[in-house]
């Protein structure tokens, strides 16, 4: 067996160099972005967003919180624009104290944009104050994803209203949901709260439905997670038109209330602006925002009603947005990789392993391998009807801990990684960025 060689590209022990799982190429491939976080704190302790280029080795500060905290404010999981030399990460808000620290629900996303050397870009705008305000979001936004065209923005929201409402009531209502924010229209909010309120560059909506208590044997979702686009420029529906759309993993309950992970899509208008029948953008003082008009999420799978239910995972679509992967057991109660369409249907397993696969699931930009992590070992999958075996590529030699956070460069030609070094000096392990060149 041939493993691919390794190369090691940062070096610094005494810091984290966190891919996340994001999209870490610049658009040109030359350059790497990550966060700085650290064990003890994760993101709150994360004070810097940097970037090495992959042929030099050389490393650039790419934003510093000033002032920072163990507490926060936090920077952390960014990524690249696919189209430009754009730069979206977490950004806790500026007003923390250690007895009101960076939370799920006290964060925004924040851009670098490096062509124009500007200060940072807040996207996602953010009103606590009731009457609330359509464009604006009540929370904190999360694992920022641009779309193939750079103009959209997704992401996971948790919300500070329920939250407070959840303390007070004692009862789940800070649900993790889905976003996205659209460039072109900003979002002026006025700051009542000493920091809690921002303006925003973009306009921003929730676009997935969840509620508190599903309704048992329903579509219905108490928690949307693992989302990600749907192609480079959406799917092409049965009507042979194209939708832009994110899949994500979606919390249904079963006929007997107990809760299966599922995968999801959801349409996505392409004005976003407008109520839908749920409720309001902006939301109230006692329900989330709402999706706007238009946005239509359906169920894809049905593993509730198999022997081994469950989907996990990040779902990750082709480039052209005709099959999803995402993870879910087999008949031998083993995680494995399934692909299935946007459009829905039944899922196709297509590795076979003997052992979990682990996670990290990546497609090639061509749409013809995915890329993933199994037995601590990276693995290449090829995408065709031929023996498991046949499309069965081992790149790299198996490792305990396993290598971590794949992403592949937009032009196919290398794969870059997190690996987990120990400093001798005093014991402490930390996240390493490594690559392979593909052959």
């Amino acid at each position: 067996m041939r493993f691919l060689p390794e190369i090691q590209l940062t070096n610094d022990l005494s810091y984290h160099h966190d891919l996340d799982n994001n999209d870490n190429f610049s658009p040109d491939n030359q350059w790497l972005v990550y966060d700085t976080r650290t064990d003890e704190g994760g993101i709150a302790a994360s004070a810097k967003i940097e970037k090495v280029n992959v042929n030099s080795g050389e490393k650039r500060l790419v934003y510093e919180v000033k002032n920072h905290q163990i507490f926060g404010p936090g920077v952390g999981a960014a990524s690249y624009s696919p189209v430009a030399n754009q730069i979206i990460f977490i950004h806790g808000l500026n007003n923390v104290t250690e007895q009101n620290p960076y939370q799920q629900w006290r964060r925004t996303g924040v851009m670098i944009d490096e062509s124009r050397n500007e200060n940072p870009i807040f996207v996602d705008a953010r009103d606590i104050n009731f009457p609330f305000s359509k464009g604006a979001l009540r929370g904190g936004t999360h694992r920022h994803e641009f779309s193939g065209d750079g103009n959209w923005i997704g992401f996971t929201y948790n919300d500070a209203i329920m939250k407070s409402l959840e303390d007070a009531t004692v009862q789940k209502q800070n649900l993790r949901t889905i976003g996205v924010s659209k460039k072109g229209k900003s979002v002026n909010i006025s700051d009542k709260n000493d920091g809690e309120n921002l303006s925003g560059e973009w306009f921003s909506a929730l676009v997935v439905k969840v509620v508190p208590n599903p309704k048992n044997g329903s579509d219905e979702i108490s928690h949307a997670a693992g989302d990600s686009w749907v192609g480079k420029n959406g799917y092409l529906k049965s009507d042979g038109t194209r939708q832009m759309a994110r899949a994500f993993i979606g919390t249904i309950k079963t006929e007997n209330g107990e809760n299966v992970d599922e995968v999801f899509i959801v349409d996505i208008p392409e004005n976003i602006e407008i109520d839908g029948e749920f409720g309001p953008l902006e939301g109230t003082e006692s329900q989330l925002p709402q999706p706007p008009k238009g946005a239509s999420q359906r169920r894809l799978t049905f593993t509730a009603k198999k022997l081994n239910v469950g989907c996990t995972g990040i779902v990750r679509s082709n480039s052209e947005g005709s099959l999803l992967a995402f993870l879910a057991k087999d008949e031998k109660n083993i995680k494995q990789i399934f692909t299935i369409s946007p459009n829905g249907g039944n899922p196709k397993q297509i590795t076979f392993h003997e052992s979990d696969v682990e996670g990290s699931v990546r497609w090639h930009p061509s749409g013809k391998s995915i890329f993933y992590i199994w037995n601590g070992s990276i693995c290449e999958i090829k995408i065709n009807d031929l023996d498991f075996d046949t499309r069965l590529r081992i790149i790299s030699k198996s490792s305990t801990p396993s290598p971590t956070n794949l992403v592949i460069s937009h032009d196919g030609k290398t794969i870059a990684f997190n690996r987990l070094l120990e400093n001798l000096a005093n014991g402490i392990k930390t996240k390493q960025v490594f690559l392979i060149k593909l052959d």
